[in-house]
């Protein structure tokens, strides 16, 4: 341990600790700087997830960060400055707009490191009203962009200074996302408890129902196949939306394909899933900032199919560990796919391997952990 990471004490601040991307990172930045002795707290309105922390002996600060109130946000800037003081925090890291306001003023206030990791594009509203509330997440003295799609768009539509964001890609735990630990035992649950037939080839596109992660698309695209042998997986809650729900099962109908679909709400095994798939997909017709399912599918070595927009293009190496298809184009998909399906054997292991190593070389959970404590240890030097 340097003297730098000595001196080091983190705080990460996010809206609360329920299941997400924002999360999961959280949560092995924290667990790093816990196993390198480096001191780390985190402030958020708490979640199911907050228990990981405590498991790390990670101390957590429950404070109403999911509010938005203007008021709330400043009364939680007092708080937050609280905290700051009494734990000695030289660097405050915000991973979430309305938290950020307040951890921007509080760090202001006790005079200590401000940074903040831009996950998403977020909307900007009519005529551009939302960018002052975004802007924030730029505001930090570093700013983390989790891919180039991400970097671009701050820069476009900020005028953020190039010099000053560190682009950390995210990651896959691959202590979960490993061929070897799944078991078949795990995988023969997951067919059985769902009624998901074991002799055809398995279709997979794993994500919430909402239109822009391109259920519609890939419904339109299989109906174009519809003599291939298959069967189709879709994973993901539909968070209310019914009337989606109930629109995506009335095209299936449609095309008279409702024996080729099995929709699961949640799958807690996400490993297994992938595992037991032929093809994975990520069909946004909106750029994902980053894309996990994509990474996740390479690490397990499964064929990955994704839309060419977005973090998937830095991810996805077209043709070699997997294919990239025309976003938005249902005949451009429905070919990639007959790709994926009509792959030998010999071909797919060769593109699960390429996959594989692909994910280990840029996309662990060591590399983005390594990269993030470099921002702090940078910050660090700055005193």
């Amino acid at each position: 341990m340097n003297n730098n990471e000595k001196e080091m004490v983190i705080l990460q601040v996010l809206p609360e600790l329920n299941q997400g991307g924002v999360e999961l990172g959280t949560i092995e930045i924290a667990s790093e700087l816990q196993k390198r002795g480096i001191e780390n707290y985190v402030a958020s309105a708490g979640g199911r997830m907050a228990y990981n922390l405590e498991r790390m002996k990670v101390k957590h600060f429950t404070l109403p960060l999911k509010t938005k109130n203007i008021f709330k946000l400043y009364l939680n800037s007092w708080r937050l400055s609280k905290i700051i003081k009494e734990y000695g925090i030289t660097i405050v890291h915000a991973r979430s707009r309305a938290p950020a306001w307040s951890a921007y003023w509080a760090a202001k206030r006790c005079g200590v490191h401000f940074m903040t990791t831009f996950h998403g594009t977020y909307g900007l509203g009519p005529w551009g009203i939302k960018k002052i509330y975004n802007k924030i997440m730029t505001y930090g003295e570093r700013v983390i962009a989790i891919s180039s799609h991400i970097k671009e768009h701050i820069i476009k539509n900020y005028g953020t200074d190039e010099q000053k964001i560190r682009q950390v890609a995210r990651c896959v735990n691959l202590e979960n996302f490993d061929i070897e630990n799944t078991s078949a035992e795990r995988m023969i649950k997951l067919l059985e408890e769902n009624n998901i037939p074991e002799d055809k080839p398995l279709i997979t596109l794993i994500g919430r129902l909402t239109n822009w992660k391109g259920q519609k698309l890939l419904i339109e695209a299989l109906a174009k196949i519809k003599d291939e042998d298959f069967h189709c997986l879709l994973i993901g809650d539909d968070q209310g939306r019914v009337k989606y729900s109930e629109e995506l099962r009335q095209m299936i109908e449609k095309y008279n394909m409702k024996d080729r679909y099995t929709f699961i709400r949640h799958v807690s095994d996400v490993p297994a899933a992938m595992m037991i798939s032929e093809v994975v997909l990520s069909t946004s017709i909106e750029p994902e900032a980053f894309g996990r399912i994509a990474i996740e599918g390479q690490a397990m070595g499964r064929i990955v199919v994704a839309s060419d927009i977005g973090g998937s293009k830095e991810t996805v190496i077209d043709g070699v560990t997997g294919k990239l298809f025309k976003s938005g184009d249902a005949d451009d998909l429905a070919q990639a796919l007959l790709w994926a399906l009509r792959l030998s054997s010999e071909e797919k292991q060769k593109i699960g391997a390429a996959a594989v190593k692909n994910v280990k070389e840029h996309f662990t959970k060591q590399i983005m952990c390594d990269k993030t404590i470099a921002v702090y240890e940078e910050l660090s030097r700055e005193n």
